[in-house]
């Protein structure tokens, strides 16, 4: 099991967690949102869970709950700049759709409720 970031990933969640001293990683997870199920979420981890899988990426730590692990698992985050705006790009071998605004994605496995 594996989340992997691009150089260019992790130089922007560096940047990102250095204007935050009370982080202790970037956490990386999923939650429902959007006509297909499942949106991503990545924000500051201030502290790491008991239901917590922590990766290190060269010296960096991603944090991802044991729920949206499954969902998740072997996704390579890219951070990419398209014309003026900016935006971590996912990708994800366990997507299996993709609402068309790009917003939410399903996979195949059985809901956890």
């Amino acid at each position: 099991m594996a989340i992997t970031l691009t150089p260019a990933a992790q130089q922007r969640a560096r940047q990102y967690l250095a204007s935050r001293p009370e982080a202790v990683g970037l956490r990386f997870g999923v939650r429902r949102t959007g006509c297909s199920g499942w949106g991503y979420v990545v924000e500051v981890a201030t502290e790491v869970g008991a239901r917590d899988r922590v990766f290190e990426i060269d010296g960096l730590r991603v944090l991802v709950d044991e729920d949206s692990l499954a969902r998740v698992d072997g996704t390579r985050i890219d951070f990419v700049r398209r014309g003026l705006n900016h935006e971590f790009v996912f990708e994800n071998p366990n997507a299996r759709a993709a609402c068309g605004c790009g917003e939410s994605f399903t996979t195949d496995e059985v809901e956890l409720g």
